[in-house]
């Protein structure tokens, strides 16, 4: 799955509500280790699909050509 095709739903994950503090210290610090290692590796490449994504989802503002800004 690329980056740009995920779906609201796919982003959302449902945690346990049964994990220690230290299991959920383990994981945050692993995905926290991924993450960096990720931007090591792709942060051009993740930046560049954020971008393209975020500008297909805004929609145009509502002005005239004749508007001030």
């Amino acid at each position: 799955m690329s980056i740009t095709s995920r779906t609201e739903s796919a982003r959302w994950i449902e945690l346990p509500a049964h994990w220690t503090p230290e299991q959920v210290l383990a994981v945050f610090e692993a995905v926290d280790l991924l993450r960096d290692h990720l931007w090591a590796a792709y942060g051009p490449e993740i930046q560049r699909a954020l971008r393209d994504d975020r500008m297909t989802q805004q929609c145009p503002l509502p002005l005239g050509p004749d508007e001030p800004f």
